[in-house]
């Protein structure tokens, strides 16, 4: 088996969609009118949700009408919220079958099949033409990702000139062991953090200009914080979409980032 199919295996749920409408219907939602800030609850699989996404998308100064990659697309919270908020044309791209399907269907049930597309596909690769993009960008997708010079210059490949790259990724801060499970990974052989410095290397290599960068701790700590504050009885959360070692893998997550160990960061960047 490969490093790729290990990573989608990581991330298989087996009835993933099932799970999700059953639980919009025991939350009250109407499967035949859902909106994607319906989902925003469970389909936003990184550190501070639907409000990382939303700060993340205030750094990319895209017209609507632009098309832009979704690396790593999941499920596809990002990809709708950024279709129905600002207007752009998405395609996605992602390792899990699973998480591809479930992307396109809850699209469609929200209204905006066509205006996003995902393909199961991988990062390292990328099966479209050059200079294609306006846009693209990432939320918490390279620690899965050893090789993520191959995928920056694909990035900048598909990429028209000028276009902007936008990364939010778990990313190392200090010294310290990880300890396993976490939400990208169960075992140290899918997990791959580097440094901003290192993102910041390889952007420029790959013929990218650094705009921005931002550690987001504070951000996922209070957000962390919050979370706990509303723990309640199990309903529509991330945990559907992690599985039963949900709790184990945020408990280990949180506590790294209290430590220093990591932090989700952002970094903006445009291809020269």
């Amino acid at each position: 088996m490969t490093h790729e199919q290990d990573v989608a295996r990581h991330y298989e749920h087996g009835s993933l969609e099932r799970a999700i409408l059953d639980a919009l219907k025991a939350a009250g939602k109407d499967l035949d009118r859902l909106s994607h800030t319906d989902l925003a609850l469970v389909d936003e699989f990184h550190i501070g949700g639907r409000p990382a996404t939303k700060d993340l998308g205030d750094q990319i100064d895209l017209p609507p009408g632009s098309r832009c990659l979704d690396i790593g697309s999941g499920i596809g919270g990002p990809s709708r919220y950024f279709s129905s908020e600002r207007g752009w044309r998405i395609d996605g791209i992602d390792l899990t079958p699973e998480y591809v399907e479930i992307a396109q269907r809850l699209s469609q049930r929200v209204g905006i099949g066509d205006s996003v597309t995902y393909r199961q596909g991988s990062a390292t690769a990328l099966a479209f033409a050059d200079a294609t993009f306006d846009g693209a960008y990432m939320l918490h997708v390279g620690m899965n990702i050893p090789d993520k010079a191959a995928v920056f210059a694909e990035v900048h490949r598909v990429l028209k000139p000028g276009g902007i790259f936008a990364i939010y990724d778990v990313m190392r801060e200090g010294k310290g062991e990880i300890s396993y499970p976490v939400p990208w990974a169960s075992e140290p052989a899918t997990s791959h953090l580097e440094s901003a410095a290192s993102y910041e290397t390889m952007l420029r290599t790959a013929g990218f200009t650094v705009v921005k960068k931002r550690s987001r701790r504070e951000f996922a700590l209070e957000s962390m914080r919050r979370r706990a504050a509303q723990a309640g009885p199990p309903g529509l959360g991330l945990p559907i979409v992690m599985g039963p070692t949900a709790s184990q893998k945020l408990a280990n997550m949180a506590a790294m980032v209290e430590r220093g160990i990591f932090a989700p960061t952002e970094i903006v960047s445009r291809a020269v």
